[in-house]
């Protein structure tokens, strides 16, 4: 009779262990994974000025194939993107880092462009490498802006040679931070861009990344494993087992010395996000820097409102399309 008795119990006994042990489990995972047990990270967070200080636009209905400069908002400033006094208004403004890009010419250089064809922009016609860098510095880079749908093209003669070379570019700004974008996927532009770099100091490269296609990166970074590199391969390599595991802590070999671009709409679903995510990824010597939306385009935190989405502890970079508005507002609230 007793242990007729004790089976009812031990059924009972059994049916709350399989309950009890995955949610201590889960309990577990949030607690490991939480930010509010995690020490805040220290450190303040920097800006990311995306092309230096850059005309905007709207992005409705917007493609890979869209101009651009055939949309812009009406100019609230007089730079143009990818340029000596724009990157320099930039710095002045408060960026900590200018993002800029880059096009290999005819003579195996690399201009500082952000189109693969001219015809958007300039008064040229064709592909960009097709020319030397002589050549392009002679057109005229604000040809074709227009807020009003071609009535008027304010920065039309005001362009005219106005692109420079990234070795303008690292001449001008020899102790800033910057991020070389290879606007291509040939594996030689990123031989080139090595070939470039590895001409300075140790110093200075630390001060510099590089993102772009995966094949030049991939390149580069096998001739330049102490620079930092980013590509849709190298993130897909680190936050793919991290999705997987990174509940448990671990983060992936991939990640270290590396740089990632989180949006910020799936920021929140990452592993510990953000103190134990930023510590993690700081351990590694990975730089994350946070951009606005779900990263299908290159929106920023573009508005003083926009900064109150960045999490109070975040300590990377902050994506901006409008140094001049967000540069203020930041270091105002960072005096504060």
């Amino acid at each position: 009779m007793s242990k007729q008795r004790n089976q009812p119990r031990k059924k009972k006994w059994f049916q709350r262990k399989r309950i009890w042990i995955p949610l201590l489990f889960i309990a577990l995972l949030f607690l490991g994974n939480s930010s509010y047990l995690a020490k805040e990270p220290e450190g303040e967070p920097f800006l990311l000025a995306h092309r230096g200080m850059a005309q905007t636009f709207h992005m409705e209905n917007i493609t890979n194939g869209t101009c651009t400069a055939e949309r812009i908002y009406p100019p609230e400033h007089p730079h143009l993107e990818n340029t000596i006094p724009s990157m320099q208004a930039a710095f002045d403004a408060g960026a900590d880092v200018v993002e800029l890009d880059v096009q290999w010419t005819k003579d195996n250089r690399f201009a500082v462009f952000h189109d693969w064809t001219l015809d958007c922009r300039t008064n040229g016609t064709g592909v960009t490498r097709d020319y030397t860098l002589a050549e392009l510095q002679q057109l005229d880079i604000g040809y074709h802006y227009t807020a009003d749908e071609g009535k008027t093209f304010p920065f039309r003669g005001k362009g005219i040679g106005m692109m420079p070379s990234l070795d303008d570019v690292l001449q001008t700004f020899p102790n800033h931070s910057l991020l070389i974008h290879i606007k291509s996927n040939d594996p030689l532009e990123g031989k080139a861009l090595a070939d470039v770099l590895a001409t300075l100091p140790a110093k200075r490269l630390a001060q510099l990344s590089v993102y772009g296609g995966d094949e030049p990166i991939e390149t580069l970074k096998q001739q330049l494993p102490q620079l930092r590199v980013m590509s849709i391969a190298t993130m897909k390599s680190c936050l793919i087992p991290y999705i997987a595991a990174g509940w448990s802590g671990y983060v992936p070999q991939a990640c270290a010395h590396t740089q990632l671009h989180i949006p910020d709409q799936i920021a929140p679903w990452l592993w510990g996000w953000p103190n134990r995510f930023m510590a993690r990824m700081e351990a590694k010597d990975t730089r994350v820097i946070l951009v606005a939306g779900s990263g299908e385009v290159s929106q920023g935190f573009d508005v003083p409102n926009d900064l109150k989405r960045v999490p109070e502890s975040f300590t990377g970079g902050i994506w901006t399309n409008r140094i001049d508005l967000i540069g203020p507002a930041f270091h105002e609230n960072v005096e504060k």
